[in-house]
Order: C-alpha cells, then structure tokens, then sequence
C-alpha cells in the first residue's frame, strides 16, 4: 500500500471513529454536521450546511457539466436493548471496524467526504 492510501486509510478510519463516538440519533445530528463541516473545510471543500445537511462539491466541479448527486446520511437510530457492544465505542477487531452508525451508514458517509477531494479533474468513466 503506497503511504498516500495509508494516509488516507488512517484519516477515514479516525473520521469514522469520532462519527461513532458521537450520539446522532434521528433529528439530532448538529454535532456531527460539526465534525463533517470541519473534516472537510480542512481539506479546502467548499461546502454548505443547511440545518443538519452537508452539501460538498468536489475541488474540481464544473456547472457547465453533468452533475450526479452522491447521498449518505449521518443519523443513527437508538441501539436495541440487545445491542452486544457499547454503541458509542469504535472498536476495531480482526480488521473489522464496530460501533453504531459504523455500517449504516457512517463508511458510505466516510467514503464520500473523500471523494469530495479527490486530486484528480478527471477520472475514467467519468464525464
């Protein structure tokens, strides 16, 4: 694995750790619109939030082409009473990375925050 991909790897990985650590239940995201506002606004993102949504733009968007809207969410539901694990711990077993939100859908989430700075202006497949 080159050290850029590691670099990248460790970023999302620690984002998704802190997303998880973060009680968001349905309706009460403004604290993880935070950590997602500030993640990216680090990154130079341009970036809007209207109450809890985070709305980015890749570095190199063009209005004058195509656009394609990529969508994820940052709520949880409640754990259920059978939830084995503490819901607000990240933690990283056998390569497995646990806590609420971290499947749905805190990796997507994480996923395309990245995206949003790729380097690259133009990508195969891509228009």
């Amino acid at each position: 694995m080159s050290k850029e991909i590691s670099i990248l790897q460790n970023e999302a990985v620690e984002l998704l750790k802190e997303l998880i650590s973060i009680p968001s239940f349905s309706k009460e995201e403004d604290q993880t619109a935070g950590i997602l506002c500030r993640f990216i606004g680090a990154k130079g993102i341009v970036h809007t939030r209207v109450g809890n949504n985070v709305f980015a733009l890749n570095k190199h968007f063009d209005d004058k082409k195509p656009t394609i809207l990529l969508n994820s969410h940052h709520d949880t539901v409640k754990p259920n009473p059978q939830y084995t694990r503490s819901p607000f711990t990240a933690a990283i077993e056998d390569g497995k990375l646990f806590g609420l939100g971290s499947n749905d859908a805190g990796g997507c989430l994480v996923s395309l925050s990245f995206l949003a700075y790729l380097k690259r202006s133009s990508m195969p497949g891509f228009l």
